[in-house]
């Protein structure tokens, strides 16, 4: 598997960034959609940055219209974010999650089985994949919520003390 801190992306400015920054943290990386049935989980996850971002860890949204529910600009899927949930955390450029020009971040995630033994293809927006210090992953469905007693555990026992 390739290392996951330093697999390319860009931000929706256009520069180029990488968890490389988010080597020590632990970072929830989620394919998001505006459109989406599950998008009120944006709300969730941003209490999560809010309530552990100075503890280490971060929330980074990758939007994908993959599933054709994603608006169609940077600047839209911003507003979007911003005025409708009041997301403070990196939701980066639009990727492809499956499929032949699947980007390389999440074809090494992917990679990685749920709690149900699923791994592969992304099933829906709002797959999580929870990065812990070191590069080790965990995987969960859409459907379960960020602020599952499971994920919380995880975030909260790799964070620093």
């Amino acid at each position: 598997m390739p290392d996951l801190y330093e697999i390319p992306f860009r931000r929706m400015d256009g520069t180029t960034t990488s968890l490389a920054e988010h080597r020590d943290d632990v970072v929830l990386v989620v394919n998001v959609a505006s459109r989406c049935g599950l998008a009120p989980q944006y709300a969730t996850l941003e209490t999560l940055q809010g309530k552990y971002r100075d503890r280490g860890f971060t929330v980074i949204g990758f939007p994908s219209n993959q599933f054709l529910q994603e608006l169609g600009s940077n600047t839209a899927i911003a507003e979007f974010c911003s005025t409708t949930y009041g997301v403070t955390f990196p939701v980066v450029d639009r990727i492809r999650v499956n499929g032949r020009r699947t980007h390389p971040l999440f074809e090494a995630l992917k990679k990685t089985p749920d709690a149900e033994g699923h791994s592969g293809r992304i099933r829906w927006n709002f797959e999580k994949f929870l990065v812990l210090p070191g590069g080790e992953v965990r995987r969960y469905s859409p459907r379960t919520l960020p602020d599952d007693p499971v994920i919380v555990e995880e975030i909260e026992a790799h964070l620093p003390r």
